[in-house]
Formats: C-alpha cells, sequence, structure tokens
C-alpha cells in the first residue's frame, strides 16, 4: 500500500503517541481514545492505520536490537563491547522507549510477553551461539544475559536506582558480569 505524505505522517504520528502511551502505562492502561487524542485524530484513523490495539502495539514494539557482529571479536572483548551496544542502545529514544513498553507490558499482557520471548529466541540466542562458538549451555548463557540485562533496564529506567544512573559506570559493571556470562564458569565443577 502506497502512503502519500500526509498518511505517513499520520501514521507516524500516531506510532510516537502510542509509543508513549504504552511506555507510561503499558498495554492495560492504553486505550485507541488515548493515542487518537494524542495525535490529534479521530480513533477511526488508528483502526484505519493499525487494525486494532494489537496491532498497534505490535507496530509500537518492532524490536531491533541492532546487536553487533561479534564474529571475530576477541573473546575477552565481548563483555565491553556487547555492554557498551546496550547502554548506547538504552539511551536513544526508540531503544528506551522500546524496552519499556515491552517491560510494562509482558507481566499483564500475553503478545508483549511473546515479543520477548521472539526477540530472545531471534536475536540473543543467536548472537550468543556465534560469541561463545556455539557452546552447549550457549541457551543457557542467552537466558542469563537476557535477565541480567532486564533487570538492569528495570533498574535503571524504572525504578531509577542511583548505582545505575551514570552510564558509564554500568558498561563497566555491565561489561565485567557479561563476559562472565558469555565466557566464564557457569557452575561449579561437581566433580
Amino acid at each position: 500500500m502506497a502512503f502519500t505524505e500526509r498518511s505517513r505522517a499520520a501514521r507516524e504520528g500516531i506510532l510516537a503517541a502510542a509509543r508513549r502511551r504504552f511506555t507510561e502505562g503499558g498495554y492495560e492502561r492504553t486505550t485507541i481514545r488515548m493515542v487518537a487524542a494524542d495525535a490529534g485524530l479521530d480513533p477511526s484513523m488508528v483502526i484505519r492505520y493499525y487494525g486494532s490495539k494489537d496491532g498497534l502495539f505490535s507496530a509500537a514494539v518492532d524490536v531491533d536490537l541492532r546487536l553487533p557482529d561479534v564474529a571475530g571479536v576477541p573473546p575477552d572483548e565481548l563483555g565491553w563491547i556487547l555492554a557498551r551496544h546496550f547502554v548506547d542502545l538504552w539511551e536513544s529514544d526508540f531503544g528506551r522507549e522500546t524496552l519499556l513498553i515491552l517491560l510494562r507490558s509482558a507481566a499483564s499482557h500475553p503478545a508483549a510477553a511473546e515479543r520477548v520471548r521472539t526477540v530472545f529466541t531471534d536475536q540473543v540466542i543467536p548472537l550468543v551461539r556465534k560469541a561463545t562458538g556455539d557452546v552447549a549451555d550457549a541457551d543457557v548463557r542467552a537466558a542469563l544475559l537476557s535477565t541480567h540485562l532486564l533487570g538492569t533496564v528495570l533498574c535503571r529506567y524504572i525504578l531509577q536506582l542511583p548505582p545505575v544512573v551514570d552510564a558509564d559506570t554500568l558498561v563497566a559493571s555491565l561489561a565485567v558480569l557479561m563476559q562472565h556470562i558469555l565466557t566464564g564458569s557457569l557452575a561449579e565443577d561437581q566433580s
């Protein structure tokens, strides 16, 4: 479907308003009427372009982590490279907004939880497999990495815990933890 400049502007305005609303209130507390009012449009326009609240939500959380290519990266630099990448992504308006929408919505909305699982399966697991040479426990390492990163987003942007507010301190701390998750021992040898 070809869009005119006017319809493109309307779609972008709706999407920007939806991201703000979903970020502030999550899926449950956001309505089509609120988004339309924020965009200065009739609710029928939201339905026209996005079909439903679910369609609008799906468009608002189209997540691309823009992960770096880790092929050829020395193993002892992986933690730092990924820590810097994630903090830079979170500091971008799009990255922070999208992740906050997902975090606020995933606990109560199945589509948001599924979106998080899809990002994990389609983006994080392949990255960790490539970074680790596809070790036997790569999926466990990917899950631990995701757990830590999502917890950091929660503490930094929602709870706003002071120790994780400074970006440089956060990168340095994350780098050490991520390095261990990717290349360190995950369990004590039981032999």
